[in-house]
């Protein structure tokens, strides 16, 4: 895979953890429990986070090695092949806690600043 396209695939990263960082601003655990669109939409976009942390390829992960892109891959693996029994409170957790750092290294990846 081309630098290019591995730099697609940061920016697709970045966008879609921003967008689920931003749905959620200002809500509390219990409106994802109860909100079935709400936590549809939050499933999709993490796991379109690891979607495309799969398509970067070995030298783009081994050029950004501060990216988890393991723990990536296996949130996305987790709720595809778990669809039946996704933990809410992982993913709360996920986009609470693991994605605005992951926002930092994807931006600092992109030579962006916050």
């Amino acid at each position: 895979m081309a630098p290019h396209d591995d730099t697609v695939r940061l920016r697709h990263m970045l966008d879609h953890a921003l967008e689920a960082v931003e749905i959620m601003r200002g809500r509390e655990r219990d409106d994802l429990k109860r909100d079935r669109i709400l936590q549809l939409a939050l499933v999709r976009l993490v796991e379109i986070v690891g979607e495309a942390a799969t398509r970067v390829g070995p030298e783009g992960q081994q050029r950004w090695p501060s990216i988890p892109w393991q723990q990536a891959r296996g949130m996305r693996n987790r709720l595809i092949h778990g669809y039946d029994k996704v933990d809410l409170d992982v993913l709360w957790d996920t986009i609470q806690d693991d994605l605005p750092a992951l926002i930092v290294q994807l931006r600092e990846a992109l030579g962006q600043r916050g």
